[in-house]
Order: structure tokens, then sequence, then C-alpha cells
């Protein structure tokens, strides 16, 4: 997957695990020990950071032999990932490969889930995670979005424009607010305007003013898909994005309310991937 994970990120998760010695390895006398280690899946999972997993093996001295790509849907009890080394270089990259194996190959799994959940009842709607990531994870929690074939809804602030109730209350009443909307299509002619709504007479009064993409938060499927038939009557080119409580449980019933996008944030939180681990010495 086209994410770029730095150096700097890779050696600072070493650095958590072994910030000065394996001592135990270095106690039993056995790092210089030539073996092997070998991922498996335990599940069906979609792999996810292989690179990255291999790439801290590889700065603690082992040898990467074999790795399946990020975003392999696999099933259970296949090697994914092999490396050889000493058992100093094994034993460093172990627990800190297998955790972040476990952790985001989880968030692309839970991801996949709903995507083809979405998807069975809608092919063309967009599955996309909130901004709602582990604070200092997100260039790892978006590679395993990605992998699971969603796509982040914002990546941040500053590259997208979304309006909500917390922003209106700012504006000089209703007609100052719609005031300032028209003023920044005249600054951003190039970006889409998203505004959340809350109800039907919100959604209805900026499917009027034309607004490209209406976030519908909260709102239960009956209700929602209720209120899309009034909207597209209104403006049948506006977009409409259901968000709120969207899980791989409802996903299916949301899609066929007729949305074009789902937000979510559920898949940040869950199961890890269950990985299974085994080293061997070389004769």
């Amino acid at each position: 997957m086209p994410v770029y994970v730095s150096d700097g990120l890779l050696d600072r998760l070493i650095e958590e695990d072994i910030p000065y010695s394996d001592l135990t390895t270095e106690l039993l006398d056995i790092g210089h020990k030539k073996g092997k280690i070998l991922f498996s899946t335990r599940e069906p999972t979609v792999v996810c950071c292989t690179e990255e997993a291999g790439r801290l093996f590889q700065k603690l001295g082992g040898t990467l032999k074999h790795l399946v790509p990020s975003g392999e849907y696999l099933p259970a009890g296949v090697d994914f990932l092999e490396v050889d080394g000493t058992a100093k270089a094994l034993h460093a990259g172990w627990r800190v490969s297998l955790s972040l194996l476990e952790h985001i190959s989880g968030i692309a799994t839970r991801t996949r889930r709903i995507v083809d959940s979405a998807k069975a009842i809608k092919p063309s709607i967009s599955v996309e995670t909130s901004r709602k990531s582990f604070p200092g994870g997100k260039k790892l929690t978006i590679k395993a979005v990605l992998c699971g074939g969603a796509q982040p809804h914002r990546l941040g602030l500053s590259e997208s424009v979304l309006i909500f109730r917390h922003h209106k209350v700012f504006s000089d009443g209703l007609k100052g607010f719609w005031a300032t909307i028209d003023k920044v299509r005249e600054k951003l002619p190039g970006k889409k305007l998203t505004m959340e709504v809350e109800n039907e007479g919100e959604a209805l009064m900026a499917a009027q003013a034309g607004i490209d993409i209406i976030q519908i938060d909260k709102m239960p499927s009956a209700d929602l898909k209720e209120i899309i038939k009034k909207v597209r009557d209104v403006n049948t080119a506006v977009k409409i994005a259901a968000a709120g409580g969207i899980t791989e449980t409802n996903a299916a019933e949301y899609a066929a309310t007729g949305a074009d996008i789902l937000v979510l944030s559920s898949v940040f939180a869950g199961k890890c991937s269950d990985i299974g681990v085994r080293i061997f010495p070389f004769d």
C-alpha cells in the first residue's frame, strides 16, 4: 500500500521495546546463534504492515526471506513473513513486529468485512473512516484502512471542508451563516463542501442551498432512508454520507438506505488479529 512509514517511526517502535538491551538473550548467551522466525495466520486475516515488520527485522540485523504484501486476505494457516538472523535479532524483533501486525491487521480485517458487507448491497458505495484513529498512529491506521478496501474520510483539517454545528454557532444567525457559505465557495471553488446535519429540516435546507455532500449523523436507518428520498427530490446531484454508529453488524442496512458514503470509526477498536509466531534454530 502506498503509505510512507518513516524510519523514525520504526526506530521509535523498536526503542519502546528495547530501550537498552535484551537482558534475557544476553544472560542465556544465545544471541550469536542462527535461526529463523515465521509469522502465520491463525484465522482469516487481511495482513497489513508486513513491509514495516520486515524493515524492523532488517534494522535489527535480520535477513528478509519471504513476505506477503499488505492487503492480501489470507485464510488461516498461511506463513506470510519469514526472516533469518541471529537469536539476538530475532528476539529483538519478535514482539514489536507481532504487536504491530496483530493490531494493524485487525483494523484492516474489520474494514474489509464492512466493505464487503456494504458493497454486497450497493457496489458503488464508498466506505470511509473518520479521524478517530488512536493518537500518534494515523500513518499505520490509514494503511490498514486502505488495505481493507476503504478510504479515509478526512486525512486532517487541512485538506477538506466539513461544516459541523460547532462551526455554525459562531455565525451571525442563520442568514449570516449562509452568506458565509457563499463566500467559502468563492474563495475555494475547487473544493466540495460537506455539511453535517442532524435532522430532516437541516438536510433539506442544505440540499436547497446546493451543498455538495450532506452528512447525516446518528440517524436510524429507516428514518435515514426516508430523508434521503426527500433530499433527492430537492437536489438530485447531492451526495449523502451516513455517519455515526455504523459497524459490521449494520453496514449492509445503512448501504440499503441509498446513502453514497458510509462514514465510520468502529474499525479502529476491536479484537486484534490472531497471528502465530514460530522461531527455529538452524542446525
